[in-house]
Protein backbone atom coordinates (compact mmCIF):
# COMPACT_ATOMS: atom_id res chain seq x y z
CA UNK A 1 0.00 0.00 0.00
CA UNK A 2 1.38 3.76 -0.54
CA UNK A 3 2.29 5.92 1.91
CA UNK A 4 -0.47 8.77 2.39
CA UNK A 5 0.33 11.96 3.80
CA UNK A 6 -1.65 14.18 6.40
CA UNK A 7 -2.18 17.32 4.08
CA UNK A 8 -2.19 20.88 4.95
CA UNK A 9 -5.59 20.86 4.34
CA UNK A 10 -6.87 18.49 6.47
CA UNK A 11 -3.94 20.69 9.31
CA UNK A 12 -6.52 23.47 8.65
CA UNK A 13 -9.66 21.16 9.38
CA UNK A 14 -8.73 19.84 12.57
CA UNK A 15 -8.11 23.63 13.43
CA UNK A 16 -11.53 24.93 13.20
CA UNK A 17 -12.28 21.38 15.56
CA UNK A 18 -10.24 23.23 18.32
CA UNK A 19 -13.46 25.78 19.56
CA UNK A 20 -16.20 22.96 18.58
CA UNK A 21 -13.98 20.93 21.38
CA UNK A 22 -13.81 23.63 23.73
CA UNK A 23 -17.41 25.01 23.99
CA UNK A 24 -17.77 20.43 24.66
CA UNK A 25 -15.31 20.83 27.63
CA UNK A 26 -16.64 24.18 28.86
CA UNK A 27 -20.20 22.06 29.19
CA UNK A 28 -18.77 20.47 32.27
CA UNK A 29 -17.59 23.27 33.87
CA UNK A 30 -21.22 24.34 35.16
CA UNK A 31 -21.60 23.45 38.98
CA UNK A 32 -24.53 22.72 40.77
CA UNK A 33 -25.06 22.31 44.11
CA UNK A 34 -20.97 21.28 44.45
CA UNK A 35 -21.99 18.86 41.54
CA UNK A 36 -21.98 18.59 37.85
CA UNK A 37 -25.42 18.35 37.27
CA UNK A 38 -26.77 14.72 34.80
CA UNK A 39 -27.92 16.93 32.94
CA UNK A 40 -24.86 18.77 31.83
CA UNK A 41 -22.56 15.49 32.25
CA UNK A 42 -25.65 14.25 28.98
CA UNK A 43 -25.36 17.40 27.36
CA UNK A 44 -21.57 16.90 27.31
CA UNK A 45 -21.69 13.28 25.48
CA UNK A 46 -24.67 14.91 23.35
CA UNK A 47 -22.93 17.32 21.90
CA UNK A 48 -18.72 15.64 22.00
CA UNK A 49 -20.30 12.44 20.05
CA UNK A 50 -21.50 14.87 16.60
CA UNK A 51 -18.61 16.74 16.51
CA UNK A 52 -16.61 13.33 17.44
CA UNK A 53 -18.55 11.56 13.90
CA UNK A 54 -18.09 14.84 11.72
CA UNK A 55 -14.13 14.88 12.09
CA UNK A 56 -14.38 11.39 11.83
CA UNK A 57 -16.38 10.79 8.66
CA UNK A 58 -14.12 13.27 6.86
CA UNK A 59 -11.22 12.09 8.06
CA UNK A 60 -11.55 8.20 7.13
CA UNK A 61 -12.63 9.55 4.07
CA UNK A 62 -9.61 11.25 3.58
CA UNK A 63 -7.66 8.16 4.55
CA UNK A 64 -9.45 5.75 1.69
CA UNK A 65 -10.20 8.36 -0.92
CA UNK A 66 -8.81 11.48 -0.78
CA UNK A 67 -6.67 12.87 -3.09
CA UNK A 68 -5.44 16.59 -3.44
CA UNK A 69 -7.15 17.19 -6.09
CA UNK A 70 -9.42 20.95 -7.06
CA UNK A 71 -12.55 19.03 -6.30
CA UNK A 72 -11.66 17.73 -3.34
CA UNK A 73 -10.55 20.96 -1.76
CA UNK A 74 -13.57 22.55 -3.33
CA UNK A 75 -15.74 20.20 -0.74
CA UNK A 76 -13.37 20.36 1.99
CA UNK A 77 -13.67 24.13 2.18
CA UNK A 78 -17.23 23.76 2.27
CA UNK A 79 -17.23 21.44 5.02
CA UNK A 80 -15.07 24.04 7.03
CA UNK A 81 -17.86 26.48 6.57
CA UNK A 82 -20.55 24.15 7.92
CA UNK A 83 -17.80 23.74 10.56
CA UNK A 84 -17.97 27.02 11.34
CA UNK A 85 -22.32 26.84 11.48
CA UNK A 86 -21.97 23.98 13.82
CA UNK A 87 -19.29 25.57 15.85
CA UNK A 88 -21.08 28.46 16.48
CA UNK A 89 -24.29 27.12 17.53
CA UNK A 90 -22.74 24.64 20.23
CA UNK A 91 -24.10 25.70 23.97
CA UNK A 92 -25.60 24.52 26.71
CA UNK A 93 -28.63 25.68 26.07
CA UNK A 94 -28.78 23.27 22.72
CA UNK A 95 -32.70 24.09 22.41
CA UNK A 96 -31.76 27.51 21.61
CA UNK A 97 -29.45 27.29 18.52
CA UNK A 98 -30.67 23.74 16.97
CA UNK A 99 -31.47 25.08 13.74
CA UNK A 100 -28.21 25.77 13.11
CA UNK A 101 -26.26 22.76 14.65
CA UNK A 102 -28.46 20.40 12.66
CA UNK A 103 -27.57 22.65 9.54
CA UNK A 104 -23.97 22.41 10.24
CA UNK A 105 -24.04 18.83 11.12
CA UNK A 106 -26.09 17.36 8.46
CA UNK A 107 -24.19 19.69 5.64
CA UNK A 108 -20.90 18.40 6.92
CA UNK A 109 -22.13 14.37 6.78
CA UNK A 110 -24.15 15.41 3.57
CA UNK A 111 -20.97 15.84 1.53
CA UNK A 112 -18.96 13.42 3.02
CA UNK A 113 -21.47 11.07 1.49
CA UNK A 114 -21.59 12.73 -1.23
CA UNK A 115 -18.27 12.55 -1.95
CA UNK A 116 -18.00 8.56 -1.66
CA UNK A 117 -20.64 8.61 -4.29
CA UNK A 118 -18.14 10.63 -6.38
CA UNK A 119 -15.23 8.21 -5.76
CA UNK A 120 -17.59 5.03 -6.49
CA UNK A 121 -17.40 6.45 -10.02
CA UNK A 122 -14.18 6.41 -10.56
CA UNK A 123 -12.80 3.54 -8.35
CA UNK A 124 -13.07 -0.13 -9.38
CA UNK A 125 -14.09 -3.83 -8.35
CA UNK A 126 -14.05 -3.53 -3.98
CA UNK A 127 -12.86 0.03 -3.66
CA UNK A 128 -15.78 1.09 -5.68
CA UNK A 129 -18.21 -1.41 -3.43
CA UNK A 130 -16.92 0.17 -0.40
CA UNK A 131 -17.65 3.22 -1.60
CA UNK A 132 -20.75 3.15 -2.92
CA UNK A 133 -21.77 1.38 0.36
CA UNK A 134 -20.93 4.09 2.17
CA UNK A 135 -22.80 6.55 -0.12
CA UNK A 136 -25.40 4.54 -0.11
CA UNK A 137 -26.58 3.90 3.69
CA UNK A 138 -24.81 6.86 5.26
CA UNK A 139 -28.15 8.77 3.90
CA UNK A 140 -30.32 6.63 6.37
CA UNK A 141 -29.06 8.46 9.25
CA UNK A 142 -28.69 11.56 7.66
CA UNK A 143 -32.14 11.76 6.48
CA UNK A 144 -33.68 10.36 10.10
CA UNK A 145 -31.50 13.43 11.41
CA UNK A 146 -33.10 15.81 9.44
CA UNK A 147 -36.60 15.00 10.45
CA UNK A 148 -35.64 15.96 13.95
CA UNK A 149 -36.53 19.88 12.61
CA UNK A 150 -40.01 19.05 12.22
CA UNK A 151 -40.55 17.58 16.47
CA UNK A 152 -40.40 20.13 19.44
CA UNK A 153 -37.62 19.07 22.69
CA UNK A 154 -37.65 16.22 23.42
CA UNK A 155 -38.98 14.10 20.90
CA UNK A 156 -36.45 15.73 17.95
CA UNK A 157 -33.46 14.71 20.71
CA UNK A 158 -34.61 11.26 20.29
CA UNK A 159 -34.89 11.25 16.61
CA UNK A 160 -31.39 13.49 15.91
CA UNK A 161 -29.80 11.17 17.80
CA UNK A 162 -31.31 8.12 16.53
CA UNK A 163 -30.01 9.16 12.61
CA UNK A 164 -26.60 9.77 14.39
CA UNK A 165 -26.86 6.39 15.61
CA UNK A 166 -27.23 4.54 12.99
CA UNK A 167 -24.83 6.70 10.97
CA UNK A 168 -22.12 5.35 13.69
CA UNK A 169 -23.14 1.74 13.26
CA UNK A 170 -22.78 1.56 9.11
CA UNK A 171 -19.21 1.08 9.64
CA UNK A 172 -19.76 -1.80 11.43
CA UNK A 173 -22.29 -3.40 9.35
CA UNK A 174 -20.71 -3.43 6.69
CA UNK A 175 -17.30 -4.58 7.93
CA UNK A 176 -16.96 -7.04 5.41
CA UNK A 177 -16.12 -3.94 2.99
CA UNK A 178 -14.09 -2.22 4.98
CA UNK A 179 -12.15 -5.18 5.41
CA UNK A 180 -11.61 -5.37 1.49
CA UNK A 181 -10.61 -1.99 1.42
CA UNK A 182 -8.37 -1.21 4.12
CA UNK A 183 -7.20 1.64 6.21
CA UNK A 184 -4.04 3.62 5.77
CA UNK A 185 -2.74 2.91 9.61
CA UNK A 186 0.44 5.25 9.48
CA UNK A 187 -1.99 8.01 7.92
CA UNK A 188 -5.22 7.23 10.19
CA UNK A 189 -3.50 7.04 13.68
CA UNK A 190 -1.36 10.17 12.72
CA UNK A 191 -4.92 12.17 12.16
CA UNK A 192 -6.24 10.79 15.44
CA UNK A 193 -3.29 11.81 17.12
CA UNK A 194 -3.54 15.31 15.44
CA UNK A 195 -7.07 15.28 17.47
CA UNK A 196 -5.42 14.16 20.43
CA UNK A 197 -3.30 17.00 20.68
CA UNK A 198 -6.06 19.31 20.01
CA UNK A 199 -7.80 17.63 23.31
CA UNK A 200 -4.42 18.21 25.29
CA UNK A 201 -4.81 21.81 24.49
CA UNK A 202 -7.80 22.01 26.54
CA UNK A 203 -5.74 21.10 29.37
CA UNK A 204 -3.35 23.79 28.66
CA UNK A 205 -6.38 26.18 28.34
CA UNK A 206 -7.63 24.97 32.15
CA UNK A 207 -3.53 25.48 32.81
CA UNK A 208 -3.53 28.93 31.94
CA UNK A 209 -7.30 29.64 33.43
CA UNK A 210 -5.83 28.38 36.71
CA UNK A 211 -3.10 31.02 36.70
CA UNK A 212 -5.25 33.64 35.32
CA UNK A 213 -8.13 33.03 38.45
CA UNK A 214 -5.36 33.43 41.27
CA UNK A 215 -2.74 36.28 39.71
CA UNK A 216 0.32 34.54 40.25
CA UNK A 217 0.01 33.35 44.08
CA UNK A 218 2.89 30.62 44.80
CA UNK A 219 -0.28 28.36 45.22
CA UNK A 220 -1.56 28.76 41.29
CA UNK A 221 2.28 28.37 40.38
CA UNK A 222 2.48 25.66 42.20
CA UNK A 223 -0.58 23.76 41.01
CA UNK A 224 -0.21 24.98 37.22
CA UNK A 225 3.62 23.00 37.22
CA UNK A 226 2.19 19.99 38.72
CA UNK A 227 -0.60 19.88 36.13
CA UNK A 228 2.42 20.76 33.19
CA UNK A 229 4.36 18.05 34.11
CA UNK A 230 1.03 15.61 34.28
CA UNK A 231 0.42 16.91 30.78
CA UNK A 232 3.75 16.08 29.38
CA UNK A 233 2.99 12.44 31.33
CA UNK A 234 0.02 11.88 29.01
CA UNK A 235 1.83 13.17 25.99
CA UNK A 236 4.93 11.02 26.77
CA UNK A 237 2.29 8.35 27.36
CA UNK A 238 0.47 8.43 23.79
CA UNK A 239 2.64 9.59 21.60
CA UNK A 240 5.66 7.34 22.35
CA UNK A 241 3.17 4.74 21.91
CA UNK A 242 1.73 5.48 18.71
CA UNK A 243 5.87 6.46 17.04
CA UNK A 244 7.59 3.52 18.26
CA UNK A 245 5.48 0.84 19.62
CA UNK A 246 2.96 0.47 17.05
CA UNK A 247 3.19 -1.81 13.44
CA UNK A 248 2.15 0.96 10.92
CA UNK A 249 2.14 -1.59 8.23
CA UNK A 250 -0.88 -3.48 9.62
CA UNK A 251 -4.08 -3.13 7.32
CA UNK A 252 -7.14 -3.32 9.07
CA UNK A 253 -10.55 -1.86 8.91
CA UNK A 254 -9.33 0.68 11.30
CA UNK A 255 -12.31 0.51 13.86
CA UNK A 256 -10.52 -0.39 16.58
CA UNK A 257 -8.76 3.16 16.07
CA UNK A 258 -11.83 4.99 15.04
CA UNK A 259 -14.56 3.92 17.70
CA UNK A 260 -11.52 3.65 20.65
CA UNK A 261 -10.37 7.28 20.18
CA UNK A 262 -13.91 8.54 20.87
CA UNK A 263 -13.66 6.95 24.96
CA UNK A 264 -10.16 8.45 24.30
CA UNK A 265 -10.89 12.05 23.65
CA UNK A 266 -13.91 11.73 25.95
CA UNK A 267 -11.43 11.36 28.93
CA UNK A 268 -9.13 14.06 28.13
CA UNK A 269 -11.82 16.43 27.84
CA UNK A 270 -13.13 15.52 31.30
CA UNK A 271 -8.89 15.41 32.32
CA UNK A 272 -9.00 19.38 31.33
CA UNK A 273 -12.36 19.97 32.96
CA UNK A 274 -10.87 18.49 36.26
CA UNK A 275 -7.57 20.15 36.58
CA UNK A 276 -9.54 23.52 36.50
CA UNK A 277 -12.52 22.13 38.68
CA UNK A 278 -10.02 20.86 41.06
CA UNK A 279 -8.28 24.23 41.56
CA UNK A 280 -11.47 26.06 41.82
CA UNK A 281 -12.84 23.76 44.74
CA UNK A 282 -16.33 24.47 43.54
CA UNK A 283 -17.31 20.54 43.60
CA UNK A 284 -18.23 18.32 46.90
CA UNK A 285 -14.94 16.65 47.48
CA UNK A 286 -16.24 13.05 46.76
CA UNK A 287 -17.38 13.71 43.41
CA UNK A 288 -14.49 15.79 41.86
CA UNK A 289 -12.71 12.62 43.67
CA UNK A 290 -14.62 10.21 41.90
CA UNK A 291 -14.92 12.29 38.99
CA UNK A 292 -11.31 12.74 38.28
CA UNK A 293 -9.94 9.33 38.37
CA UNK A 294 -13.30 7.99 36.23
CA UNK A 295 -11.59 10.60 33.90
CA UNK A 296 -7.84 8.43 34.23
CA UNK A 297 -9.79 4.95 33.80
CA UNK A 298 -11.48 5.80 30.91
CA UNK A 299 -8.43 7.04 29.54
CA UNK A 300 -6.75 3.99 30.87
CA UNK A 301 -8.71 1.49 29.36
CA UNK A 302 -9.56 3.10 25.86
CA UNK A 303 -5.81 3.79 25.17
CA UNK A 304 -4.61 0.57 26.10
CA UNK A 305 -7.04 -1.22 24.09
CA UNK A 306 -6.84 0.99 21.27
CA UNK A 307 -3.46 -0.05 20.91
CA UNK A 308 -3.29 -3.46 21.59
CA UNK A 309 -4.35 -4.51 18.13
CA UNK A 310 -1.80 -2.46 16.83
CA UNK A 311 1.13 -2.66 18.86
CA UNK A 312 4.46 -4.80 17.71
CA UNK A 313 3.88 -8.37 19.68
CA UNK A 314 7.22 -8.02 21.86
CA UNK A 315 6.33 -4.51 22.72
CA UNK A 316 3.24 -5.81 24.01
CA UNK A 317 3.08 -5.37 28.06
CA UNK A 318 2.21 -8.25 30.07
CA UNK A 319 -1.32 -8.75 31.95
CA UNK A 320 0.47 -8.49 34.85
CA UNK A 321 2.16 -5.35 34.59
CA UNK A 322 -1.52 -4.10 33.10
CA UNK A 323 -3.11 -5.21 36.37
CA UNK A 324 -0.45 -3.63 38.33
CA UNK A 325 -1.01 -0.65 37.16
CA UNK A 326 -4.42 -0.71 37.40
CA UNK A 327 -3.96 -1.53 41.00
CA UNK A 328 -1.93 1.63 41.74
CA UNK A 329 -4.86 3.46 40.17
CA UNK A 330 -7.31 1.92 42.61
CA UNK A 331 -4.99 2.36 45.68
CA UNK A 332 -4.93 5.96 44.79
CA UNK A 333 -8.32 6.54 44.27
CA UNK A 334 -9.20 4.59 47.70
CA UNK A 335 -6.69 6.29 49.45
CA UNK A 336 -8.74 9.94 48.73
CA UNK A 337 -11.50 8.12 49.54
CA UNK A 338 -10.16 7.85 53.28
CA UNK A 339 -8.16 10.61 53.40
CA UNK A 340 -8.98 14.41 51.96
CA UNK A 341 -6.18 15.50 50.53
CA UNK A 342 -5.36 18.95 48.67
CA UNK A 343 -6.34 18.99 45.10
CA UNK A 344 -2.48 19.96 44.97
CA UNK A 345 -2.02 16.39 46.03
CA UNK A 346 -4.75 14.60 43.40
CA UNK A 347 -2.67 16.18 40.65
CA UNK A 348 0.46 14.89 42.49
CA UNK A 349 -0.51 11.60 42.54
CA UNK A 350 -2.34 11.47 38.93
CA UNK A 351 1.24 13.01 37.49
CA UNK A 352 3.35 10.04 39.07
CA UNK A 353 0.63 7.42 37.88
CA UNK A 354 0.81 8.56 34.18
CA UNK A 355 4.73 8.67 34.73
CA UNK A 356 4.69 4.86 35.65
CA UNK A 357 2.45 4.15 33.07
CA UNK A 358 4.45 6.03 30.29
CA UNK A 359 7.38 4.22 31.61
CA UNK A 360 6.03 0.63 31.57
CA UNK A 361 4.34 1.10 28.23
CA UNK A 362 6.28 3.37 26.21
Amino acid sequence: MLEKKVTWLELFYDLLFVAAVSKATHVLLHVEHGSIAIEHLAKFVLIFIPIWWAWVGQSVYNNRYGQDTTTHRIFMILELFFVLIMTASLDADFDANYAPFLIGYIGLRGLTAIQYLVSAQREKHHRQETARFFGTYFWLGIIISCCSIFFDSPLRYVILYAGIAIDILVPLIGRKNLVKTPIHTAHLLERFALFTLILLGESVVSMLSVLKSDKFTPSSIGFAALTFILVIAIWWQYFENVEKRIDKTKQTAGQTIIYGHLFIYFSLSMIAASIQLLFLEQLAYLFIVCFTFASVLIYFLSVMLVFHQYRFHHLKPSFKKMLLLLGLLCILFIFNLVIVVSPHLIVAELMLFFIIFAKATA
